[in-house]
């Protein structure tokens, strides 16, 4: 069990401190990320994000061989753990800049409650992870970094929806994400945004 520590402000945390979750999504302290992943994770605080382009294509990812949560495993296009105090958008954005090279504008907030456990070679996720949308401007070009993302890919939304339910190999998050995402509608531009009043108490910043 990871050692627990009072909240502190995002300046004074290295950002690879992640939020520990009471049951009710509310903040109990903090552990450094490379402790808490192990064969009995402690539930946290994490965000995913959905990125696409002007045609309405899904940004997909393929995570890094040698990462030691799920690695090479394809997914949606970020996700990650927002630092003590950091609003999640911050946070998908902060990662989408390091992991994609690229800028991302408003996102949509769609999943506010989404959480999910899974488990790979022994390493388990354990996660309250709002899920957010957003949109790249035209001819936005994507350059990885190789520690983080092996490769990627443009998919058409609706092309990887029947992927996903087809069998196609991703990350647990990502298949039942894709599953409650479908339930809002086939186009993601109309998909309703959530209210932050219902995300998890420790994410409700600002």
């Amino acid at each position: 069990m990871p050692t627990r520590t009072p909240l502190r402000d995002r300046s004074a945390t290295h950002p690879e401190i992640v939020v520990l979750l009471d049951d009710e999504g509310r903040a109990v302290g903090t552990a450094d990320k490379a402790s808490v992943h192990d064969g009995d994770t402690a539930l946290h605080l994490a965000f995913s994000a959905y990125l696409f382009d002007d045609r309405g294509r899904l940004l997909v990812t393929r995570r890094a061989l040698d990462k030691r949560t799920f690695p090479g495993v394809w997914s949606n296009s970020v996700c990650g753990h927002p630092a003590p105090g950091e609003p999640l958008p911050d946070a998908a954005r902060r990662r989408a800049a390091r992991e994609l090279g690229v800028e991302v504008g408003p996102l949509r907030l769609v999943l506010p409650r989404f959480a999910y456990r899974a488990e790979m070679q022994g390493i388990v996720e354990n996660e309250q992870c709002p899920v957010y949308a957003g949109w790249l401007a035209p001819g936005a070009s994507v350059r990885l970094a190789p520690e983080e993302v092996a490769e990627s890919e443009w998919v058409p939304w609706g092309r990887f929806v029947d992927q996903v339910t087809s069998g196609r190999a991703v990350s647990q998050w990502c298949r039942e994400q894709v599953d409650e995402l479908v339930a809002l509608g086939p186009v993601p531009k109309s998909w309703t945004e959530a209210d932050d009043a219902q995300l998890p108490p420790a994410a409700r910043i600002g």
